[in-house]
C-alpha cells in the first residue's frame, strides 16, 4: 500500500508540473448565455490589454514582464496584482488560461487595474528567485501608481496552483521599503492589503497524509521539485540542506503574523494539490491572529468548470477588504 501511494503521489506531481494549468478550461456558467451575447462580449471586453510590460532587466539581460489590464468604464482606484504561474510555469498559455476563467473581465468590469505579473519558470528560476522577482514587480506597481491611477496603499494580490503558493510566500515574506534607498523602487514596501490563493502547494514537508521530512532526499516532492528548491536542482545537498530548503519555500510554516488577510478557496476532490494544503495555511494564519477564511469548493478539481464563480466570490471579497480600508481612512 506504501508503495502504491507513493506511486499515485509521483504520478499526481508528474502531472502538476506541465499541465497542472491553472484554469485548464475555460470557464462556464451553469446559464450561458446567447452565442450572439458571448460573441459581443469577446467582442468588447471591459478592458484595454498592455502586453509585455517590462518591470525589470535581470543580471543575464533578459526583462521581467507584465501585462497590465486597464478598466474601459469609471476605474475604482484599486489594484490587483495577479500571479502567472501555472506548474511553476509563467508561460503566456497560463495567462490565457486566467483569461477563460473571467479575471480580467470581472475585476476590469468593477473598475479594478490588473497587473499580471509573470515571475518566471522554474526552468530557469529557483522559488526564492521567483518570489524576488514578483516583489519587484510588487515594487513596480507602487512606484507606477500615480501613472495609471491607482492608490498603491490599497492593492490585492492573487494566484493559483503554482500562483497560489507564490502568492502565500510572498505575504508570508514580504518586506518593508527603505525611505533612504538609492533604488527608488526599493523605498517601496512589497505588502499589499489582501490576498487570495486557488488551490495553493503550502507546505512541502506534509503533503495530505504523506510526512514527507522522513527522508526528503529520496521523497518524490524533493526530487520532482528540485529545480524549486535550488538554482538547478538537487545535486549533492545532503539531506539536512533538502529538508530545510523544502521548509524555507512552505509558506504555512512561515506565517508571521505580519500578512494581510487572506482568502483561500480549493475543491474537495483535488487530486493534485490536497485540500489539506489550504488547511493547514489557514491554521497557521487563524494561530497567529490573521483574518483568514477558506471557501470549499463541494467536488471541485483542480481547477472546475464554474471557477468563474469564485473567481467573482473573491472580487466581492476584496471589495470588502480594499474598501473596508477606505472607508476607514474618511
Amino acid at each position: 500500500m506504501k508503495k502504491l501511494t507513493i506511486a499515485l503521489f509521483w504520478a499526481v506531481l508528474l502531472a502538476l508540473a506541465p499541465v497542472a494549468r491553472v484554469y485548464a478550461e475555460p470557464a462556464v456558467a451553469e446559464k450561458p448565455a446567447s452565442k450572439k451575447a458571448e460573441t459581443a462580449k469577446s467582442e468588447t471586453p471591459p478592458y484595454t490589454q498592455h502586453m509585455n510590460v517590462v518591470f525589470a532587466d535581470t543580471d543575464d539581460g533578459v526583462g521581467l514582464i507584465m501585462d497590465i489590464f486597464t478598466p474601459t468604464g469609471k476605474a475604482n482606484g484599486l489594484a490587483i496584482i495577479d500571479i502567472i504561474s501555472g506548474g511553476w510555469s509563467a508561460a503566456r498559455g497560463r495567462l490565457d488560461d486566467h483569461k477563460k476563467a473571467q479575471i480580467y473581465d470581472i475585476a476590469c468590469g468593477r473598475g479594478y487595474t490588473v497587473f499580471a505579473i509573470r515571475p518566471g519558470s522554474s526552468s530557469k528560476y529557483c522559488a526564492m528567485e521567483m518570489v524576488d522577482n514578483l516583489k519587484l514587480g510588487i515594487r513596480w506597481v507602487k512606484e507606477h501608481a500615480s501613472e495609471y491611477k491607482i492608490d498603491p496603499d490599497r492593492m490585492a494580490l492573487t494566484g493559483a496552483s503554482a500562483g497560489g503558493h507564490l502568492t502565500c510566500l510572498s505575504v508570508v515574506l514580504a518586506e518593508d521599503g527603505d525611505p533612504g534607498a538609492k533604488d527608488p523602487l526599493k523605498r517601496h514596501s512589497t505588502r499589499v492589503k489582501a490576498a487570495v490563493a486557488f488551490f495553493p502547494p503550502t507546505d512541502f514537508l506534509n503533503w495530505g497524509n504523506m510526512q514527507l521530512n522522513k527522508s526528503p532526499g529520496k521523497s518524490p516532492v524533493a526530487l520532482m521539485l528540485g529545480g524549486l528548491l535550488f538554482e538547478g536542482g538537487i545535486k549533492k545537498q545532503t539531506p539536512e540542506e533538502i529538508e530545510a530548503q523544502m521548509g524555507k519555500i512552505s509558506p504555512a510554516r512561515l506565517v508571521t503574523g505580519k500578512e494581510p488577510p487572506m482568502l483561500l478557496i480549493h475543491g474537495d476532490a483535488d487530486l493534485l494539490v490536497p485540500l489539506q494544503q489550504s488547511q493547514v495555511m489557514l491554521e497557521a494564519l487563524k494561530k497567529a491572529g490573521v483574518p483568514c477564511e477558506l471557501i470549499v469548493k463541494k467536488g471541485g478539481g483542480h481547477p472546475w468548470a464554474t471557477i468563474n464563480e469564485e473567481v467573482a466570490i473573491a472580487t466581492d471579497w476584496m471589495d470588502r477588504q480594499l474598501r473596508a480600508q477606505e472607508t476607514a481612512g474618511k
